[in-house]
């Protein structure tokens, strides 16, 4: 299997995201095993949203990830910088604030959201210390954020073996199930070039976020990181 390239334009992976967006969901429940849904569970309890509250969700796709903070009550604003993920997500539902935004540049004033969050986004952002910049403008001070994203299993067999599903398993079973297979050999070599949870850790505490802390998930497949504005 050739290796991706992972130096790819923003333009480049837009396009890719726009490419998939049709089985998007369905291909990561299958590639995640189902897990994909507990992860997402655990970061709607990390962010702890409150009636009323504002949370903007980066890199929300089709906005799987933004319905349960609506049903709490929260107003949620999901935010891509896919139009195909968009269009997908505002046919689905209909009646959440889609919006368009590069996570470089973020279309929204200082201090607009109690919260932030990303799930599974922040690597495909082409400068990830200049995207957890923009977020921590964007949410007001001693507002939270929370990162859902790929890490380093801990226990080092299971980590082989979680490398050899990633590298080998999973771009055949994606060939079976996506609309376009070919985006997931770059996607699992984006897992398993980004940094470790201390990496990330650091990343995050660099971009200004103060009490920076992490808890692993699935033996630390994926790691949660909190912080506040």
């Amino acid at each position: 299997m050739a290796r991706a390239q992972l130096d790819k334009q923003p333009i480049d992976v837009r396009r890719m995201f726009d490419t998939v967006a049709r089985r998007y969901d369905v291909t990561n429940d299958v590639l995640s095993l189902g897990q994909d849904r507990r992860w997402r569970h655990d970061v709607i309890e990390a962010v702890a949203p409150v009636a009323g509250e504002r949370v903007l969700d980066l890199a929300a796709g089709t906005g799987t990830s933004s319905e349960p903070f609506h049903d709490r009550g929260a107003t949620v604003v999901p935010c891509d910088f896919s139009l195909g993920m968009l269009r997908v997500g505002k046919q689905a539902r209909p009646h959440l604030p889609f919006t368009a935004g590069d996570g470089t540049r973020l279309p929204f004033a200082d201090a607009t959201f109690d919260a932030v969050t990303i799930s599974f986004g922040l690597r495909n952002i082409v400068d990830p210390l200049a995207g957890l910049r923009e977020m921590r403008r964007v949410t007001r001070p001693g507002g939270r954020l929370v990162v859902c994203e790929f890490s380093h299993p801990t226990w080092a067999p299971f980590r082989t073996v979680y490398l050899e599903y990633l590298m080998k398993a999973l771009p055949p079973i994606a060939r079976a199930v996506s609309s376009a297979p070919d985006a997931y050999v770059y996607l699992a070599e984006s897992i398993r070039a980004w940094p470790d949870q201390q990496g990330l850790s650091d990343l995050v505490a660099e971009a200004g976020w103060t009490g920076v802390e992490w808890r692993n998930l699935t033996g630390g497949v994926v790691a949660l990181h909190r912080a506040t504005a």
